[in-house]
């Protein structure tokens, strides 16, 4: 994408907008047209989005990171007022998932591979993580922007590391200038998270964000690491790249 495009945050558990509703999950909408995950409750998403001017008949697709409450709760406030959304879910979802998708009358796609679904906009396909010892599939979002890559993370069961380094095999040659979204990093040591934002760093991301599920002790901790690299992330936020 070579013009400026916005990026808001329409849910998460932090607000930058006190007009806002909070609810513990994630949501984000990218130039109006994609959006990742939505967040934990219908009736939070819907007064969201009516505050925030969000025409849902422009939204074209719909990615879902993983199979979580907090992530998909409000798919009926999106779906019930533009079910011509093509929903983008990794095979191993499961079956009610997939069954309360279509019978919103939205269409399914099932992809695990790394493609474009937008103009600049690509969804990582199946990344492998663990969440309370058992396996977990998780896809996050990228974005091509006039500053460079933009990652965006739904909790980051997968580590946030793994994500960037698979990014990073799809754009050998392209910048990481923001990395934002749920780290998941609520059960790790200072010293974990202290390993995990300098391994970020090396890997050359020049801004983070993390937010939702990271945790308030490991955010303060990238606040601390990366300095004018942190960016603030709540509800109503809105990304200029």
């Amino acid at each position: 994408m070579a013009k400026e495009l916005k990026i808001k945050i329409l849910a998460d558990n932090h607000v930058a907008d006190e007009n806002l509703k909070i609810c513990w999950g994630f949501s984000c909408l990218i130039a109006d047209k994609v959006l990742f995950d939505t967040g934990e409750m219908n009736d939070v998403l819907a007064f969201n989005m009516d505050k925030m001017k969000i025409q849902a008949d422009k939204i074209k697709k719909l990615v879902i990171s993983h199979d979580h409450y907090d992530h998909i709760g409000g798919l009926e406030a999106v779906l019930e007022r533009n079910p011509k959304i093509d929903v983008y879910l990794l095979s191993d979802f499961s079956k009610e998932l997939k069954k309360r998708v279509s019978s919103l009358g939205a269409k399914i796609i099932e992809n695990d591979e790394f493609i474009e679904i937008s103009d600049g906009i690509y969804t990582t396909g199946k990344i492998e993580g663990e969440y309370a010892g058992e396996p977990i599939s998780e896809q996050a979002i990228v974005v091509k922007a006039k500053k460079g890559l933009i990652v965006i993370t739904g909790c980051s069961h997968p580590l946030v590391t793994d994500i960037v380094e698979t990014v990073k095999r799809h754009f050998p040659k392209d910048k990481i200038y923001l990395v934002f979204g749920g780290f998941h990093l609520l059960e790790k040591s200072e010293r974990e998270v202290e390993y995990i934002a300098e391994n970020i760093k090396e890997l050359g991301v020049k801004k983070v964000g993390p937010t939702h599920c990271t945790g308030e002790e490991a955010i303060e901790i990238f606040k601390e690491k990366f300095g004018s690299g942190f960016v603030n992330i709540g509800v109503g936020a809105i990304i200029k790249v």
